[in-house]
Order: structure tokens, then C-alpha cells, then sequence
């Protein structure tokens, strides 16, 4: 393992070339400045510059869109075959850039190195998987019918926008990206402009893998000008989105006039479920990973812990002590388990709810502190002695920041789970099997683990219920949303057809 010295070394190195140049926009195979000038991005750690990046504008994005809109007959008609091995060259393209994918996402984000290593190779696993699909995304059903031999197949659906969150940016792009390249689609992707970073190391992996010219393109800038561009374009036939539910809320809207297809990932308030005969030891450690992992910015975070009464106080205290016990440092020191924050912004948003969690009659057991002066640094923290209708149960939050509130009956542990805007994810621990089949099924979630954090399994459905999302990514259910069906109708014989005007 690599100390915190080498892996400032080996980032310096990495970003010597962006300090340089900085990060430009990618447009049919070439390197293109932002309309609207260039901006900053800050690294969380200490609040430095890391390289300017393109302002992209409505321009830029038009012009990405009618890359995508030339490239896209190419892509489609390309042999299947042909195509899976361009997506299979692009995970080994990952795989051999790991480290600097890590590391270089680590500083843009403020995420703990030990996670995002994981992340950058679940990026390769997501071509790889998708790759393997790319054969059979066509085929359809042979439906019959007393006069017609019924086909169906499926078409991409055509040039495609991808608007993709700060968060984990680069899993999440190539969980968006690898199946709309799979499915034959072409794509303009804007990253969020606060990680702009991995996008740009993104598409050179893409096009040195054989990735024709236009079939991906990157444009940075802002969503009030490049993502309102991107969802309004006539050219850019759907829009997948992972983010905020109120800005998945505007992007509908500017897609309408268009009638774009959306796919939207959006916000959770996620409730873990304990119940007193479950395996505590277990639950607890669940718990705990799916809140202060990843900084707790991360959509399927287990925000508010549901736990019973009868074993509340026992399960509180060594749950206090394991979060006073996690270590937040600087993200690429190997032992770190909490970075900072990604931006100013999002750390004024986390740090309010320490005051709001006081004057709503919460007590604040763990936590609820900054960490220094130099960056985005915040304590762990646990919320205890809530109810349901306090905002620190009711907003999502985006922080290493748990709520915890007492239930005492599996009806009122329903209750409180469903009394909220959002249902992406559930997570409920009980060694009752009926309990849990009756449970998950009245859950309002569009993804629930049973005595289990969340296990993502590639071809299973992935998204959310409510406010938390529209439309679900996985397996074959990508291409529902990339591909257009089509029907097709033989005639068996010659059956009667009605004659009109014969004379």
C-alpha cells in the first residue's frame, strides 16, 4: 500500500499536463475551448486550483450535438461485434489508468482513495459487462398470431445526453455511458462542473480504444446554460441524469417541448430498518458503511436509521462510539475512511443541519463539528432522539450525517420508512423471513437489501420511486431505455382484407 507522499507524488505527476492546458472540451475527436471563457476547479483538500476548465455554452453543445447526430449512423450500423470489442479494449483502457483515475478523482472530489480505487475498476466492470451485451441488444420476440408471424426488435434510439453528478463521477458516467454506446447510441456528455477531471481522462481512454470520432463528446459548463442546452437540443433524443430531484424536475421540463425520453437518478432519505431480532453486530456495520462511506455523499446512503426500542440504547451506544472512532483525513492517505466535502457550497449546506438539528430538539450524539480551516473537512456525525418530521429526517442531506429514530412496531416502522418525498433505496435487518417478505413488499423503494448494504448486482434493476427518480439502468433495462422497440408484421397466406371503394 502507498503512503499519503507517494500518492502526492504520483498526483503531481498526473496533473502536470492539466496545470498546463487545462481541461478542454472533446467535439468529434478534437480538443475545443469553452464559448463562455474558462472557470476554476478547487480541489476540497486544502481549497487550491487545480487546473481552468472550458466554459461550455449553448454553442459548444450544439456543435457536440450534431458530432453525435454524424457519428451516429456509423456507430449504429456498425457490426456488433466490432463494437463489443471497442467497448472491451476501453475497460482494459481503465484498468491500465486505475491509479491515476483514483487518484486524480480523489483530489477533484475530496473522496477517500480508499473507495475511489474500487470505483475506477467498477468503471472497467461496467464496460466489460455492457460489452457483453452489445451482441444480443437487438433481439426481440416472435409473437404469433392466427394471420401474422409478429417480430419485434429494438433500434437506438439515437444521439443521446448524459448529465452526470459530483459524486463518484466517473463510475456513474461509465454506468451511463457504457450501455448507451452498447446500445448503438451516440452521446454529449456533460460532467458536473465541480469534478470535471475524470470525464476528460474518460474519452481519451474511449477514442485511444478505437472509439470513432463524435460518438462520445465531452462539453463542461454549468447546467444553467450547457445542461439546458444539452436537454433542450432537437438533436439529443433522450437525457439520462443522475442528481438532485428538483433539478431532475428542470430538466423534464426543458426536454418537453422536444419530447425527450428521461432517465433520472435522483435524491434519497434512505431508511435502514433494524429490528430487534436481527444480527446486531451485522446491521451495525452495515449501517454504518452506507452513511460515512463515501463521505455519505452518495444517493443510496442509509441517511435515517429506523431502530427498534427494545434495543435502541444498546445499539446507539456502540454505534456512537464507532463514528466518534472514523478517521477523516486527506483523502489519499491510504488509512483515510472520510474526505472532505466537494465544495464550499455543499460543506455551508451539511453544516447548517447541525444548527437545525439543535433547534428542532434533536440531539447531536457524535459529530457535528468542522475539522480545521484547510479544506471541506467535517466530523462524522449522528443525529439521535429524532422524529420523522424534522427536516434532518425529511432532506437529504449528502453528508457523513445519520438520523437515528426509535419505532416500536413493524406498522410504525412502515410508517416512518414511507413518510417521506423520496423511495430510492430501503435496507431492512430481521431474522424473520416473513416479516421481511411482508415488509419489503409494502416498502415505497425502488431497491431493497435484506440483511445486506447495497450489493449492486449488474443486471438487476437500479432506480428509484416518487421523488427519487424515473426509469431504472441495468442489464437489459438500459436498453429499454436506449433503444426503441419495433414491430414488425408477416402475413401467413392470404388472409381476407376488407375492400374498400371496389367496384
Amino acid at each position: 500500500m502507498t503512503s499519503l507522499d507517494e500518492n502526492l507524488k504520483k498526483l503531481d505527476g498526473y496533473l502536470a499536463r492539466f496545470r498546463e492546458t487545462g481541461i478542454r472540451n472533446r467535439i468529434a475527436g478534437e480538443d475545443a475551448d469553452g464559448s463562455g471563457g474558462v472557470f476554476e476547479t478547487i480541489s476540497p483538500v486544502d481549497r487550491s486550483v487545480i487546473c481552468k476548465v472550458a466554459h461550455g455554452t449553448a454553442g459548444d453543445i450544439d456543435r457536440a450535438a450534431n458530432a453525435a447526430h454524424a457519428a451516429f449512423a456509423e456507430w449504429r450500423d456498425m457490426p456488433a461485434l466490432e463494437r463489443k470489442k471497442i467497448l472491451i479494449r476501453v475497460a482494459e483502457g481503465i484498468e491500465a489508468r486505475a491509479e491515476e483515475i483514483a487518484l486524480c478523482e480523489c483530489w477533484d472530489t475530496g473522496q477517500a482513495l480508499k473507495f475511489m480505487s474500487k470505483a475506477a475498476l467498477r468503471g472497467a466492470e461496467n464496460f466489460r459487462y455492457f460489452a457483453d451485451q452489445v451482441v444480443q441488444a437487438r433481439d426481440g420476440q416472435h409473437l404469433k398470431s392466427p394471420t401474422l408471424m409478429n417480430v419485434t426488435t429494438r433500434v437506438p434510439i439515437g444521439p443521446v445526453g448524459v448529465i452526470t453528478p459530483w459524486n463518484t463521477p466517473f463510475m456513474l458516467s461509465t454506468w451511463k455511458i457504457a450501455p448507451a454506446l452498447a446500445a448503438g447510441c451516440t452521446v454529449v456528455h456533460k460532467p458536473a462542473e465541480a469534478s470535471p477531471l475524470t470525464a476528460r481522462l474518460l474519452v481519451e481512454i474511449a477514442e485511444e480504444a478505437g472509439l470513432p470520432p463524435g460518438v462520445l463528446n465531452t462539453v463542461n459548463g454549468f447546467g444553467e446554460d450547457a445542461g439546458k442546452a444539452l436537454c433542450e437540443h432537437p438533436k439529443i433524443k433522450a437525457i439520462a441524469f443522475v442528481g438532485e430531484s428538483r433539478t431532475g424536475s428542470l430538466i423534464v421540463k426543458q426536454g418537453a417541448d422536444t419530447l425527450k425520453r428521461n432517465h433520472l437518478e435522483l435524491g434519497g432519505k434512505n431508511p435502514v430498518i433494524v429490528f430487534e431480532d436481527a444480527d446486531l453486530d451485522r446491521a451495525l456495520d452495515a449501517a454504518i458503511f452506507m452513511i460515512y462511506s463515501i463521505n455519505g455523499e452518495r444517493c443510496t446512503s442509509s441517511s435515517r436509521l429506523l431502530i427498534q426500542e427494545s434495543v435502541r440504547d444498546a445499539f446507539q451506544e456502540k454505534l456512537i462510539a464507532r463514528v466518534n472512532a472514523i478517521k477523516v483525513g486527506h483523502p489519499l492517505d491510504p488509512a483515510t475512511e472520510v474526505g472532505p466535502l466537494v465544495t464550499q457550497e455543499h460543506f455551508d449546506k451539511v453544516t447548517s443541519y447541525f444548527d437545525i438539528a439543535r433547534q428542532d430538539g434533536a440531539t447531536v450524539a457524535a459529530g457535528g463539528e468542522t475539522v480545521g480551516d484547510a479544506g471541506f473537512f467535517v466530523k462524522p456525525t449522528l443525529f439521535t432522539d429524532a422524529t420523522n418530521d424534522m427536516r434532518i429526517a425529511q432532506e437529504e442531506i449528502f453528508g457523513p450525517v445519520l438520523t437515528s429514530i426509535p419505532f416500536t412496531t413493524e406498522e410504525e416502522a412502515l410508517r416512518i420508512a414511507n413518510d417521506t418525498p423520496y423511495g430510492l433505496t430501503g435496507y431492512v435487518w430481521t431474522n424473520d423471513l416473513t416479516r421481511a417478505l411482508r415488509f419489503t413488499d409494502k416498502l415505497e423503494a425502488g431497491m431493497i437489501w435484506v440483511n445486506s448494504e447495497n450489493v449492486r448486482h449488474l443486471p438487476t434493476p437500479f432506480g428509484g420511486v416518487k421523488a427519487s427518480g424515473i426509469g431504472r439502468d441495468g442489464g437489459d433495462f438500459s436498453f429499454d431505455f436506449y433503444m426503441e422497440q419495433k414491430h414488425i408484421g408477416f402475413a401467413l397466406g392470404q388472409h381476407k382484407i376488407t375492400k374498400l371503394g371496389a367496384l
